[in-house]
């Protein structure tokens, strides 16, 4: 399981491990707070295609879909 601060995601780089139409490289543009400054959600944009996604933070942790860094 990756080990991750969500206050340190913005813009911090992330691979798909199972890519999906060619999208293997993400970068987080966005994290989404709720009214303490919890971050609850993030944004993450393929590099090759500009497409965005939301997800909850806590998926990037799971080592079967995402790794750290780009690979």
């Amino acid at each position: 399981m990756n080990r991750i601060n969500p206050q340190k995601l913005q813009l911090s780089k992330w691979t798909a491990t199972r890519p999906e139409n060619r999208e293997k490289h993400f970068l987080v543009t966005e994290l989404y707070r709720d009214d303490e400054g919890t971050v609850l959600e993030v944004e993450l944009q393929a590099v090759l295609s500009r497409r965005n996604q939301r997800l909850p933070w806590q998926n990037l942790q799971d080592e079967s879909h995402w790794s750290m860094g780009w690979k």
